[in-house]
């Protein structure tokens, strides 16, 4: 695992729980 690609995984994670959490709390949004 270089670098690079832990932080694609590292982005595309985050980007997955931010997209979860707005379904789950679509007031907040």
């Amino acid at each position: 695992m270089n670098l690079e690609s832990i932080l694609g995984l590292a982005v595309s994670a985050l980007l997955l729980v931010y997209l979860a959490y707005a379904l789950l709390r679509p007031e907040k949004f």
